[in-house]
């Protein structure tokens, strides 16, 4: 071996040197390495399942979101569905009361119309029997009883209404 240039005392303090700073590198060093490294690990572990928790709770709040939304769509079409059945019902009323009102003045005027025919009608039989007790005075050229000639032409006047109504 010698003449290969290795030197068997040498090899063997090279060895047991390397094993020492071996020993001492494994007791003092690769331990810490090995605890940093875990560390690590487990850091990036809890970061993962940080980013999973947070990737989750934003879906959640999207679709909370979204639901929301979904609820307020409804809200609105059942606003304006109210608001759409108030305003009929309003229209409804309305035109109810318009016509009501027309009623009541349609029959307001027709009693109106018939007080002023019966009255007219009654104004002309006075005038009527006026006329002909003047026509009849100056017939007869003298001055008749005027209560039993204004008797006489109420009850023709009587007798030809019943004639013409029946």
């Amino acid at each position: 071996m010698e003449t290969l240039g290795v030197h068997l005392p040498s090899l063997l303090i090279y060895v047991v040197n390397f094993l020492l700073v071996l020993g001492l590198l494994f007791l003092f060093a690769y331990k810490p390495i090995l605890r940093l490294m875990d560390q690590r690990a487990d850091r990036i572990r809890e970061s993962l399942e940080a980013s999973e928790r947070a990737r989750e709770e934003a879906a959640s709040s999207q679709q909370a979101v979204e639901d929301q939304l979904v609820e307020a769509r409804r809200e609105g079409q059942r606003i304006m569905e109210i608001a759409r059945e108030t305003a009929e019902r309003f229209r409804a009323e309305e035109m109810e009361r318009a016509r009501g009102e027309a009623e009541n003045f349609v029959s307001r005027a027709q009693a109106d119309i018939q007080r002023e025919r019966d009255a007219a009608i009654e104004e002309v039989r006075a005038s009527f029997a006026d006329l002909a007790i003047t026509a009849a005075e100056r017939v007869v050229r003298r001055s008749l009883d005027r209560q039993a000639h204004e008797d006489l032409i109420t009850q023709v006047l009587e007798e030809g209404e019943s004639l013409r109504r029946g």
